[in-house]
């Protein structure tokens, strides 16, 4: 997403454990006609360009999410970026937009509110905050999965044995049901790897989204 940096992702760091991780809700209000994802693909596929998608700005999770999406369903929806979660909900609410992929925790208490209907959620598995919602792969789009993750890292160069110790010590803590109940308040699912399979998983997102920002010909800042 940058043209420059500072850093090298790959190189400077050294990948310890993932903490957790929450899909995106699509989301749109309770009276709308789409009440499945195929629906949806319906109904953008009779018209083309006139479906509007909220997003929390170009290069947004929300955004790739989106385009994501789009490439794996063939539909032409239009993009809608904001500036912010916040700005979406105000317009999302207020019946100015019709869809947004949400993160969970942006969207959880309008789903159980009624203020908005959940259509699917993006990750691989249901979540355990909306075990009713399926996952879009579920709903008619095999092998789909865009999920929200947040992990552990040092410095290149931390000693395999400190690296192996954190990586248990974080796997620990999330065996610790007040650490699980305050992750699922948030729509957090735990993820529990080791340190090579956490940087496997790596390369397999950096891959992934490399290939949707192609894709959706997303310019570097």
């Amino acid at each position: 997403m940058y043209a420059k940096l500072s850093y090298d992702t790959l190189k400077d760091f050294v990948d310890i454990a993932p903490i957790a991780g929450q899909p995106n809700v699509l989301v749109t209000l309770p009276g709308s006609a789409i009440k499945s994802v195929a629906d949806l693909i319906a109904e953008a596929k009779a018209n083309p360009g006139k479906i509007n998608f909220a997003s929390a700005g170009v290069g947004s999770g929300t955004h790739l999410n989106l385009e994501k999406f789009k490439l794996a369903t063939g539909v032409d929806v239009t993009h809608i970026p904001y500036k912010g979660t916040q700005e979406v909900m105000t317009d999302l609410l207020g019946g100015r937009v019709e869809y947004y992929f949400g993160p969970i925790s942006a969207v959880l208490s309008n789903i159980n509110e009624g203020k908005l209907r959940a259509i699917a959620v993006s990750s691989a598995k249901r979540s355990s905050s909306l075990p009713s919602v399926p996952t879009i792969a579920e709903s008619g789009v095999p092998g789909f999965e865009f999920t929200l993750w947040f992990g552990v890292w040092g410095p290149a160069g931390v000693p395999a044995n400190i690296v192996d110790k954190i990586s248990k010590d974080v796997n620990r803590a999330l065996q610790d049901p007040g650490v699980r109940d305050r992750l699922a308040k948030l729509g957090n699912d735990p993820m529990e790897m080791t340190p090579v399979q956490f940087t496997q998983f790596m390369h397999k997102e950096l891959e992934d989204y490399a290939r949707v920002i192609k894709a959706a010909g997303i310019k570097p800042q």
